[in-house]
């Protein structure tokens, strides 16, 4: 049983764990548009409707991917159930991300970018955060599949070492995520708040 990488483009890579939320020059939308005021908004249409479902479901799926690999760890998961529990939902995680990030990079960042100047820098950092993303993506899928392959063996050393690799890399992973989820809906949310979805040309 193997995880297969999604594709995706090469390009340089941004140090998305040393970000902290958006700087202030990025924030002046989301001053005007808190997230407190996001819900029940008027300009709250479909297409930012369904994305923030998308979000919230890898949200969700990242958190149970994290506590499958802390309940294996513990004892909780025998070993023979382990794959069966982390395998579907650490592929179908990895999968739709890489669909997700290309559609954002073709259609929609493209839009986002024209439409306020003074937020183009920060959907420059986000197409970046998918490259980085993908990378720890790859390192997720080599590290998952050598714990696959320690699992069938009867090295306990070499099993708790890439138990070990594959937490520091999915752990990684998620990090990035969540941040690059947070930013990213910090950006775009306001800008269809302020503008709305048919005016942007993203409405459904």
């Amino acid at each position: 049983m193997n995880i297969e990488k999604p594709t995706s483009a090469e390009t340089e890579t941004l140090n998305l764990a040393s970000r902290n939320g958006w700087p202030d020059d990025l924030r002046v939308l989301l001053e005007r548009y808190p997230r407190e005021q996001w819900q029940g908004h008027a300009n709250l249409g479909g297409m930012a409707s369904f994305w923030l479902q998308r979000h919230a479901m890898f949200r969700e799926l990242s958190g149970m991917i994290g506590t499958i690999m802390a309940q294996f760890r513990s004892g909780e998961i025998p070993a023979a159930d382990f794959p069966r529990q982390l395998v579907p939902r650490l592929q179908f995680l990895l999968e739709q991300l890489g669909a997700h990030h290309q559609i954002e990079d073709v259609h929609y960042f493209p839009v986002f970018r024209a439409a306020d100047e003074r937020l183009a820098r920060g959907f420059d950092v986000l197409e970046g955060d998918h490259h980085h993303i993908h990378g720890d993506i790859d390192r997720t899928v080599e590290t998952a599949n050598a714990l696959l392959r320690a699992l069938s063996g009867s090295d306990a050393d070499a099993l708790t070492r890439c138990g070990d690799d594959y937490a520091g890399a999915s752990g990684t992973l998620i990090k990035g995520l969540m941040r690059h989820l947070d930013d990213e809906e910090d950006l775009i949310v306001p800008l269809i708040l302020e503008r709305g979805e048919d005016a942007l040309g993203v409405g459904h």
